[in-house]
Parts: C-alpha cells; structure tokens; sequence
C-alpha cells in the first residue's frame, strides 16, 4: 500500500486542526495500523474500535439490533451508525466505518464477496458509501484501506 497516501492524509488532518478515529470490521485493524505507521500520527489520530462481530457493533458502537436484522451488518445504516459511535466514544472530528464481506465466503443477498460500506460521520454530518471490490480476501481489505484514506483526502478537499 501507499506509504505516502497516509502520509497525505495525516498532513491534510494536522494542517485543519482535525481528530480522526475509526470502526473497523473486515479490515480488523489494518486502517489503524496504516495510519501508525505515520510519524507524528498521533497528533491525529486517537483511536480505533475494531468491531469484527455484530456484539462488538451492538453493544459498543451502538448499532441498533433492528437495523442488523433488517438490512444485515453489511449495509449502509450499519456504517453510518457505527461511524457515530466511534466518532462518539473516541471524542474526534472525523470518524471512518468500513463493514463488509472480505470472502471467501460470506455472500449476502444482492451483496456478493467484495461488497463495503463505509460510513462516515464529520462534526455530526454522516453518510455512507458503497463499494463493490474484486479480488482475494487480501486485496479486498487493501482496497478498503486504501479507499478509506482517499476519502479523507476527498472530504478535506486535498
């Protein structure tokens, strides 16, 4: 992955007075650790909460129940909802979700392996985006990465 994509995004945060944290699922930790590989990142960066399993997105994040039976944790609701309660439980400006199915396996309905949302909540104003992610477990996760740091830079408008 691109070193100076996180190098980016940490100078694009320091330079607007920004906090960041995350929630992560498929990723389990990559998104944090990427950007620690930074120095000076943690000027930026407070924390992450990796919540691989719908208990952890449940009972820590704050994801309600009905929005995981309704539209599975693999939706859009679910990464914003996650978004928040990181943003939240961390005290930053800017929070980053990723939830997703990573494969092998996992297929959902309408949500093939390489389907990620991601969940974004800035100063209270949240959203979500969909992606759809070809290759091995891997490189799904490394796409997810990668695309999470894109738009941080996207969304500060560097």
């Amino acid at each position: 992955m691109d070193n100076k994509l996180f190098e980016d995004v940490v100078t694009a945060l320091k330079d607007r007075g920004l906090t960041v944290g995350f929630a992560e699922s498929l990723t389990g930790g990559l998104i944090s650790s990427s950007i620690c590989s930074v120095p000076g990142a943690s000027s930026v960066f407070k924390g992450s909460i990796v919540s691989y399993t719908n208990s952890v997105k449940i009972g820590v994040l704050g994801v309600d129940r009905a929005v995981i039976d309704a539209e599975t944790e693999v939706s859009g609701e679910c990464a914003v909802m996650m978004a928040q309660g990181a943003r939240r439980l961390l005290g930053v400006d800017l929070a980053i979700s990723v939830t997703g199915i990573a494969g092998p396996t996992g297929e959902l309905p309408g949500k093939p392996v390489g389907t990620v949302y991601m969940g974004i909540d800035l100063k209270g104003d949240s959203s979500s985006v969909r992606f759809n992610f070809d290759g091995d477990r891997q490189a799904v996760r490394d796409k997810t990465c990668e695309k999470c740091f894109q738009t941080i830079l996207n969304l500060l408008g560097a």
